[in-house]
């Protein structure tokens, strides 16, 4: 069993502050000692923001399998941003590994498929502030997978996404839409193609 990181690729990025070699010395040695039992990781990325009464810590690994572990805190101090950020991505990592213990891989009928790009522009706008049309701010490509719900609501808390879309594997490959609600349950959304 691997207990620590060989020759890990780590980049710590700054926004709206100058990274200390002190920072990103913590920040290296915090990411280097995760437990590496599984997944195994294969990329990570911190990014430390500073504003006025804030200081937000966001680590981003990229581990083996495609899986993605993503994790932010916003406290007073930098290095406690960090030590929560990294306990908040171990827990995760724990999880995710119990319930790959737990469910038997399932075969897969299917393989990933992308959904098409589409690309709005925002319209010229000349006319009262009344007739404002809401506009695209961010965009982001997304891979439909072949999932079971659980598999499904593992992924997102993996990532703190408010929701994924995916083929159920219970019901015939039917394109699925899980999200979270405000009661922290998860709902679940059979999408019909017309």
């Amino acid at each position: 069993m691997q207990t620590r990181n060989v020759n890990l690729p780590i980049t710590v990025t700054g926004r709206h502050v100058d990274v200390t070699e002190a920072m990103r010395d913590y920040a290296e040695k915090k990411i280097e000692g995760l437990h590496l039992d599984y997944p195994k990781i294969i990329e990570a990325k911190a990014l430390l923001d500073v504003a006025k009464n804030r200081q937000i810590a966001e680590i981003i690994l990229f581990c083996a399998n495609h899986i993605t572990i993503e994790a932010q805190t916003e406290t007073d101090d930098i290095y406690s941003a960090i030590d929560e950020t990294i306990s908040k991505i171990a827990r995760r990592m724990r999880k995710y590994k119990t319930r790959m213990l737990q469910n038997s891989h399932r075969p897969r009928k299917k393989k990933m498929r992308s959904l098409p790009e589409e690309v709005y522009h925002e319209p010229d706008y000349e006319g009262e502030e009344k007739d404002i049309v809401p506009v695209l701010i961010h965009e982001e490509n997304y891979r439909i997978k072949n999932l079971y719900p659980d598999e499904a609501i593992m992924d997102m808390e993996m990532s703190e996404r408010p929701f994924i879309i995916f083929h159920n594997g219970h019901r015939n490959d039917r394109l699925t839409l899980v999200h979270r609600r405000k009661d922290g349950e998860y709902g679940m959304i059979d999408l019909h193609e017309d």
